[in-house]
């Protein structure tokens, strides 16, 4: 099988930002409508109440009906079609006003796992400048909400943007007003569009049987980095709920990123990265450099013994250097923590997208587990081998993932509470 480098990470939708946002800008009626509203605004300098703004307006939701939101009466909502379900947009007909929401539930298909990544998402979307902080009012049920304007800009035109970022127990959220110009008036009727938010969060089906077992658990602690990198719950066999929703998902991931699309694909797959993986690759490499000479080099040297003989950065040469350390220690496992614990997360995610029943996926990751087990003594002593494979791979640091790490290990809860050393054993 040929050797790729295979992200696993959260089927990302691509948002089409054509729809109903900023698709009128430049045209005609678009410049007569801004005119129109200036006009509007002299004529009109008293102030209108929440409660006139809320009589012309009619409740929208979102497709799974679970947020909900009440704007203009005169607008419609855009089908966004499949992936969408939990985003809402809706505007006028000429397309210069515009309200959506970004509904991304915690543990959920999207790496939305907390505010900050919220902001990167919704500033890259919308290419936001120019991006001021406002004074915030509440939202009902909303926690930690902020308040922000900026510019936007979609197909070459540029408009305005006032939105909100906060967050429930369920999920995270942002709800933002577009249009050509933002006025006092708009920015009044998005506030009393707010103040009716409510959320119903559904209920999720889950077909998992297996009981979370201190062997499950051990079994979860292996791929946790990967699990919580991608916003998902590390007390979950592949960090998401078995059902439907779920399975369409990780299909469209194992392709995506494993070109696996059915049993014999899964086996084979699964099977290259056991008895190969990263790791056959890393011990070539670490032989090459034995046999020119590395390993008479003093250990603080090395770095620079293969940036001077290879054609490699100064990142790459320092990964080397520390990959044949390690080689020196661990042989052909040098890396071997990598491999297997991407062979664990392939198992679980096997079992989500329909490949392996989770009688078979439960029996191969107590297999693979019960290796991997042997060779190590301690959870920081695995993680070790499983970030130097990670740098050997993506050939670049692995910091994030290591203090990703360290934060699951603060967590109440959290897989790495199981011993090491346990004695794994079937409890399915």
């Amino acid at each position: 099988m040929k050797r790729k480098k295979c992200k696993c990470y959260a089927f990302c939708l691509i948002l089409l930002l054509s729809i109903a946002m900023l698709q009128g800008c430049g045209d005609k009626s678009s410049e007569t409508n801004q005119n129109q509203t200036k006009q509007e605004e002299t004529k009109q300098k008293e102030t209108t109440t929440a409660e006139d703004l809320l009589a012309d307006m009619k409740e929208f939701s979102n497709a799974d009906k679970s947020a909900f939101i009440h704007l203009n009466n005169k607008w419609t909502a855009d089908d966004l079609g499949a992936g969408a379900e939990s985003f809402l947009s809706a505007g006028n007909s000429t397309g210069n006003e515009s309200v959506y929401i970004f509904q991304f539930p915690k543990g959920g298909m999207f790496n939305i796992t907390s505010i900050d990544s919220l902001k990167t998402f919704v500033e890259t979307s919308f290419s936001m400048s120019e991006i001021k902080e406002e004074t915030a009012f509440e939202v009902p049920g909303m926690s930690d909400v902020e308040l922000v304007s900026a510019k936007v800009t979609s197909q070459g035109h540029t408009g305005d943007v006032y939105l909100i970022y906060g967050e429930t127990d369920y999920a995270y959220y942002s709800i933002g007003y577009i249009s050509t110009k933002i006025n006092d008036k708009m920015k009044r009727s998005f506030e009393a569009s707010c103040s009716t938010f409510r959320e119903e969060v559904p209920e999720v089906e889950d077909r998992t049987t297996v009981e979370l077992t201190d062997t499950v658990r051990w079994f979860n602690a292996a791929y946790a980095i990967l699990t919580s990198a991608n916003g998902w719950d590390y007390n979950r066999i592949g960090g998401l709920p078995a059902n439907d929703s779920t399975m369409a998902i990780v299909q469209a991931m194992l392709q995506q990123s494993w070109d696996v699309t059915d049993r014999a694909t899964a086996d084979e797959t699964l099977e290259w990265i056991l008895k190969e993986g990263h790791s056959a690759d890393c011990i070539d490499n670490m032989k090459y450099l034995e046999q020119n000479g590395i390993k008479e080099v003093a250990e603080d040297k090395r770095a620079a013994f293969v940036l001077e003989n290879f054609d490699v950065t100064e990142e790459v040469a320092q990964i080397m250097a520390n990959c044949y350390a390690k080689y020196e220690q661990y042989g052909e496992n040098v890396i071997v923590a990598w491999d297997y614990s991407r062979a664990l997360s392939l198992a679980a995610f096997y079992y989500l997208a329909g490949y392996y029943t989770e009688q078979e996926a439960m029996d191969k990751s107590l297999e693979i587990a019960t290796k991997l087990q042997s060779i190590y003594e301690s959870w920081d002593e695995m993680m070790e081998g499983y970030f130097l494979g990670y740098e050997y791979w993506a050939e670049e640091s692995s910091e994030e993932r290591r203090a990703i790490y360290e934060d699951i290990k603060k967590k109440e809860g959290n897989p790495y509470q199981v011993d090491y050393k346990i004695t794994l054993e079937k409890t399915w």
